[in-house]
C-alpha cells in the first residue's frame, strides 16, 4: 500500500495569528480608505466602527464553532451540518470564488504599485507576482506561514508607526503643531454627504476587512487547533478594530476629507502632511507587502477550500491529492489558474471582463457571513456544552442582530445605484453555484457506479474489493451462489482512500491519513470477520489509496477468476464505473459483480436501489 501524503502540521501560533491579519489587511485599508473618506466624509471612521462591529460578531461566532469542531473545511462544514448539503456546497464554492477573484485583484494592484518604480507592462508584473506566490504556496505550508508572518508583520508595523506618529501630530506633540480636530467639521460638517452615507458605504469597508476568518481554516494545520483559533481570533479582533477605525480616524482629523490627495493615497498624503521625506516610496513599499501578503493568504485559503470540496465529491477528486511536501498542489494550481485568468482579463478588458468579475464577488462574502451566522445559531443548540470553551456573546441576541444587519446591508446595496449591480451579479454567481450543486447531485446519481458483467458461476478464486462493509449479508449470499464447490478462496482488498472512507469529512486535514488507515482497517476486519464466521477461507490487505490501482495490484497478487465489489448505497463515490474498472483489469477479461448493501446489479440494468432516492456509491 502506497499511502498518500497528508497535509503537514507546519503552522505555529504566530503564523496563524499573522495569517488572519494578513488576510484582513490588504490594499483595501491602504488604498480603499481613501475611497471611503471620499464617499462618506469625516464620519468615515464611524462607518469603519459599525462594519468592524459586524465583523467582530461574525468572527466570534465562527471562533465558537471552530474551537468546538476544528476542520479545514471550517464554515463550509458548519453550514453543511446546520442547514444542509446545498449550504455547505454554496459556502465552499462562493468563498473559493471570492478569494480567487481577490488573488487576481491583488496581483493587479501589486503590479500597479511596482509600476511606480519599474517601467513594465501591467500584465507582465502581475504574472511575476502570481508565479512567486504560487511557488511559495507549493513549497510547503511552513514556508507559506513564514512568508506571511514577516510580510504581515511589515504592514502591521507600518500601521503602528503611522498611528503613533499620527497621534503625536493631532495631539499637538509635533514640531510646529498644536492640538486641532477642526477637520472633523470645518469642511461641510461631520456629515457633508448625509447621514445615510455612513450606512451605504459599509459595503466598501466589509470588502476591506474580510480575511480574519482564514485563521479558522489555517488552524487545522496548526499543532493545537483549538488554542490557535482562540488566541488568533481574540488578537485579530482587537487589532482589526484598532487598525481600521483608528487609522481612518487619524486620517480625517489630520487632513480635510475633500482633499484629492487623500482620495488617491491617504497614507502617503498623511506622511507628507507631517513633512516626512520619501513618504511616497516608503508607503508604496508597505502597500506592496500588504498586497503580496493578501495575495499569498488568498491563494492559501482558496486552495484549502478546494481541497475540502474535493473531499466531499463536490470538486474533482484529484484536487484532494497532496504533494510530498504536504500541500494540496493540484488545488493550489487550480486556484492559481483562475487568478491568472483574472490578470489576463484585467489586461485585455479592465472595464469589461475584469470589472464584471470584481462586481460579481461584491456581495458574495456577505452571503458567506450570513450563512456562518445562521450555522452558529443552529449548531449552538446541537453542541455539547462541554465543547463550548469559547462562546458567542449574549447568544442568541447578538447572533440575530448580526443576521439582520447583514440583511440590511444587502437591502442598502439593492437601493444604491452604484452597488445594485454588485448585488445582482453576486446573486447570479450564487445561482450558478446552486445550479452546479444540482448538476453534481444528478451526475452522482446517474454515473456514480459501473454496470458489472454477467454472472459466471463456479468461481474458485474470488477477489473482493470492499468499499463499504455494510452489505455483508448480501455479499455472503452472492459468494455462496458463485462458489458451487464450497472450496473457493477469497481475497479482500480495501482501498485506504480518504474520500471513499469519508475521512475528509470528519477529520482535520492534518490527521486525515491516520483516520483513513483506521477506517479502512475496520472495514477490512469487518468483512473478513463476516466471511470467516461463515466458514469461508478468506485473507485480505489494505490497498493503495487509489482504488483502481489497489484493484490492479490485488489482481496481480491473488490471480482471481472472479471480481466482486461491494459498496454502500449512496451517491458520493464516482470511481466505480464500468470503463474505469475494465481499464484497471486490462486484458484479463475478468467477470465483475457489483453488490450494493440492499441488492445485486447486473450489467444490463441501471444501478438503482428499489425505494432509494440516490444511486449507490
Amino acid at each position: 500500500m502506497n499511502p498518500p501524503i497528508e497535509l503537514h502540521k507546519g503552522l505555529k501560533q504566530r503564523h496563524v495569528t499573522m495569517i488572519a491579519l494578513g488576510g484582513a489587511i490588504g490594499a483595501g485599508l491602504f488604498i480603499g480608505s481613501g475611497t471611503l473618506i471620499k464617499t462618506t466624509g469625516p464620519a468615515a471612521f464611524v462607518t469603519s466602527a459599525l462594519t468592524g462591529a459586524i465583523i467582530v460578531l461574525v468572527m466570534r461566532m465562527l471562533a465558537e464553532m471552530a474551537v468546538a469542531r476544528p476542520s479545514t473545511g471550517s464554515f463550509a462544514d458548519y453550514a453543511r451540518d446546520a442547514v444542509g448539503d446545498w449550504a455547505g456546497f454554496s459556502v465552499g464554492w462562493l468563498y473559493w470564488y471570492f478569494w480567487v477573484i481577490v488573488v487576481g485583484f491583488e496581483a493587479v494592484a501589486g503590479a500597479q504599485v511596482l509600476q511606480y518604480w519599474i517601467d513594465a507592462p501591467l500584465w507582465m508584473l502581475s504574472l511575476v507576482l502570481m508565479v512567486a506566490m504560487t511557488a511559495t504556496n507549493l513549497f510547503s505550508v511552513s514556508s507559506f506561514g513564514e512568508f506571511e508572518f514577516w510580510f504581515a508583520g511589515i504592514k502591521v508595523g507600518a500601521i503602528v508607526i503611522f498611528m503613533t506618529l499620527g497621534s503625536l501630530f493631532v495631539l499637538g506633540f509635533w514640531p510646529g503643531r498644536s492640538m486641532d480636530f477642526s477637520n472633523l467639521w470645518a469642511h461641510g460638517g461631520f456629515f457633508p454627504l448625509g447621514v445615510e452615507a455612513i450606512f451605504s458605504n459599509i459595503v466598501i469597508v466589509i470588502f476591506s476587512m474580510v480575511g480574519a476568518e482564514v485563521a479558522t481554516i489555517a488552524a487545522a494545520e496548526a499543532e493545537d487547533p483549538a488554542r490557535a483559533v482562540t488566541k488568533a481570533m481574540n488578537s485579530v479582533i482587537v487589532r482589526l478594530m484598532t487598525f481600521f477605525v483608528g487609522s481612518v480616524f487619524l486620517l480625517v482629523v489630520m487632513m480635510p476629507w475633500n482633499n484629492t490627495d487623500v482620495h488617491a493615497g491617504p497614507f502617503v498624503a498623511a506622511f507628507k502632511t507631517m513633512g516626512l521625506p520619501y513618504a511616497d516610496h516608503v508607503m508604496n513599499a508597505v502597500v506592496l507587502t500588504a498586497v503580496l501578503s493578501c495575495l499569498n493568504s488568498g491563494l492559501y485559503t482558496a486552495s484549502r477550500m478546494l481541497f475540502v470540496l474535493a473531499g466531499r465529491r463536490e470538486a474533482p477528486a484529484s484536487l484532494v491529492n497532496v504533494s510530498r511536501r504536504g500541500v494540496p498542489a493540484n488545488a493550489i494550481l487550480a486556484s492559481t489558474v483562475v487568478g491568472f485568468l483574472c490578470v489576463i482579463a484585467a489586461a485585455i478588458s479592465p472595464q469589461g471582463v475584469f470589472l464584471f468579475l470584481l462586481n460579481s464577488s461584491g456581495a458574495v462574502i456577505l452571503f458567506v457571513y450570513g450563512l456562518i451566522a445562521v450555522s452558529q445559531f443552529v449548531l449552538r443548540r446541537r453542541t455539547d456544552p462541554a465543547k463550548l470553551r469559547l462562546k458567542m456573546w449574549l447568544f442568541p441576541y447578538l447572533t440575530i442582530f448580526a443576521i439582520l444587519a447583514m440583511l440590511g446591508i444587502l437591502v442598502v446595496m439593492y437601493l444604491g445605484e452604484a452597488t445594485r449591480s454588485q448585488l445582482l451579479l453576486s446573486l447570479l454567481a450564487w445561482g450558478i453555484v446552486l445550479l452546479g450543486f444540482a448538476l453534481n447531485k444528478w451526475y452522482q446519481n446517474r454515473f456514480g457506479d459501473f454496470a458489472d458483467a454477467p454472472a459466471v458461476p463456479g468461481a474458485s478464486r474470488v477477489l473482493v474489493l470492499a468499499n463499504e462493509n455494510v452489505g455483508a449479508p448480501d455479499l455472503l449470499r452472492e459468494l455462496h451462489a458463485m462458489d458451487r464447490t464450497d472450496k473457493a478462496e477469497y481475497f479482500v482488498c480495501v482501498p485506504a482512500n480518504p474520500v471513499d472512507t469519508h475521512q475528509t469529512e470528519h477529520s482535520g486535514a492534518v490527521w486525515v491519513w491516520q483516520a483513513t488507515v483506521k477506517a479502512a482497517q475496520e472495514r477490512l476486519d469487518g468483512t473478513l470477520g463476516a466471511l470467516r464466521a461463515k466458514g469461508l477461507k478468506a485473507a485480505g490487505v489494505l490497498g493503495d489509496h487509489r482504488p483502481l490501482v489497489a484493484l490492479q495490484e490485488a489482481v496481480v497478487a491473488f490471480g482471481p477468476d472472479r471480481v466482486v465489489i461491494i459498496t454502500h448505497p449512496d451517491a458520493r463515490s464516482t470511481w466505480l464505473r464500468e470503463d474505469e474498472v475494465n481499464e484497471a483489469l486490462g486484458s484479463r477479461d475478468l467477470p465483475v459483480r457489483h453488490i450494493v448493501s440492499s441488492g445485486i446489479h447486473d450489467a444490463q440494468e441501471p444501478i438503482f436501489v428499489p425505494g432509494a432516492t440516490t444511486a449507490p456509491a
